[in-house]
Order: structure tokens, then sequence, then C-alpha cells
């Protein structure tokens, strides 16, 4: 977070940095064609807009600038997703119109002062916003910060932003705090019908088949009826062996799920890998 820069007249003007957690469809909304939509919030708010980079389901978007160039990009963020939820409402039969929603990323150490003593001042912020605002019970995974979410019409949201970054100002973190940052959507490693799969979601993909014999032997690429020895797969092979309780095969007590044969010398399992990783 930058030096936070303080003047005195008329109230609050500082640089303050905001973190906001994203689904990838809304991220897509706020980037717009070619980059049009987050170029003109960039302009037209004055503030530093940043996007995380990365394949994931979630990503983080950071807001860094004076207090009132702050307040501008939320209000069209807010304005944006408040769009996109009419335009998606023309092709449904719904007749409420759902709220916008926003999540903050904020550190643990200063939810707190946002909840207030018995949960006064987040009351007292939803009733004189009329905004939602509830702060999740656990932390975000590997990280010291929590999710704060909004709810309600953009002028709502608008309003109690400003309110939790008075907050904030008043009771800066304590401590260090370790950010979260969102992980690459994967699905576990699956042992089934012989199948081993690591698939990370959405990445490109390249087949590998590992050879996994009784004897903890090299691994190979196969291509064609040629096994050829692959010195990187043997890393791999290692990560498989590790990451499940792999009995060597041909003993009596496989520790392999129902359905797949332990009797058998050898058996050829399928490794599917990020192709920056073959």
């Amino acid at each position: 977070m930058e030096p936070i820069k303080v003047q005195s007249e008329g109230g609050l003007n500082v640089t303050l940095t905001i973190r906001l957690l994203m689904h990838g469809k809304e991220v897509g909304s706020i980037i717009g064609k070619k980059g049009e939509t987050v170029k003109k919030m960039r302009e037209d708010s004055g503030a530093r807009i940043n996007i995380s980079e990365g394949n994931c389901p979630e990503r983080i978007v950071t807001i860094t600038g004076p207090t009132d160039a702050i307040f501008k990009a939320f209000a069209m963020i807010a304005y944006k997703f408040e769009e996109d939820i009419i335009n998606s409402m023309s092709n449904s039969p719904a007749t409420s119109k759902p709220p916008v929603t926003l999540r903050l990323v904020v550190p643990a150490s200063q939810c707190g002062s946002l909840i207030g003593k018995g949960g006064s001042k987040i009351k007292e912020m939803r009733e004189s916003t009329g905004a939602q605002v509830q702060v999740a019970g656990d932390m975000l995974p590997n990280s010291t910060e929590r999710a704060v979410t909004i709810s309600g019409a953009p002028e709502a949201i608008i309003q109690c932003v400003k309110q939790i970054c008075v907050v904030m100002l008043e009771s800066p973190p304590k401590g260090a705090t370790i950010p979260y940052r969102p992980k690459p959507a994967s699905t576990p490693v699956i042992f089934s019908g012989g199948q081993v799969r690591a698939d990370p979601l959405g990445a490109s993909t390249a087949n590998l088949s590992l050879l996994l014999q009784h004897q903890p032997l090299p691994a190979y690429t196969i291509q064609g009826q040629y096994a050829i020895p692959h010195p990187d797969l043997s890393k791999l092979h290692q990560l498989a062996m590790q990451q499940t309780p792999f009995t060597p095969l041909g003993q009596t007590t496989p520790a392999f799920p129902a359905g797949l044969d332990a009797s058998n010398q050898a058996s050829t399992h399928e490794l599917t890998i990020p192709n920056d990783a073959a």
C-alpha cells in the first residue's frame, strides 16, 4: 500500500488501496471489448485499476488513488454491474431486480473495527446506507484477509464503501497482512479405471502417458510403439506417487480404489499436464 497522503482541507482526501474479489465473468464485464471499459474507468475516475493475472475462476481487482477517485471508480463498477443485471433480466422471466453485489478483501485485523462492538458499526452502516454488509467469519485460503460482501442499489453501495474507507483509515491493519491470492482451478488427481488425471481446468493440456511399473523406474513418454525415457517426466512420476497411496503393483493388499486391477505386472496410466510443464 502506498503512503497515505493527508490533505486536511474539507475532510477525507487520502491515497488508499481497496481490493475487490471478482468472478471471471464480472472481470470480463469490467475489462470490456479490447479493454475499452476499464480504460474509460481509469481515465474518468483518475484511479489506478489493476486486475490480477492468471487463469483463475476468481481475480483480484485493485483500485488505488485519492479517495474521491476511488469512489468514482466504485460508482462506475457498481453501475456497470447493474447494467449487466438489467441486460440479463431482459432474457429471463424474473420480475424483481436482484441487487448489485461487490466483495471487498479486507485484512482480518481491520474487520473487528468494521463490525464494531457487539456489531454496532456494521448495523449503523446497514441502516444509514440501505446496503447489506456481511463480513465473512473465516479468512480466505492461505491469507489473513476476509471477504466483506456489500449488496444493494449502486447508490447504497457507494455510500457504504465510503463509510468502510473511513473505518479502514481510522483503524489501520495491525501486524503483517498475508494477501489472498486466488488459485488456478484444478480437479484432484483421481484413480479410476486405470487413469490418473491432474486436469487444470481451462489450461491448455498435453496428453502424456506414463508407464508405471512395480519397480520405481524412470517415467517414459509413449510415442508410437516406442517408450522413450523422459527425465523431466520422472518428477511428475514421483509427484503422482506421492499424492496417491500407491502400493507397488502385484502386492496382495493393493491400496487402489475398487475396480482397479492390481494383479497386472505393469499398468499404463494417462496423465494430463499443462504444456508449459512438459
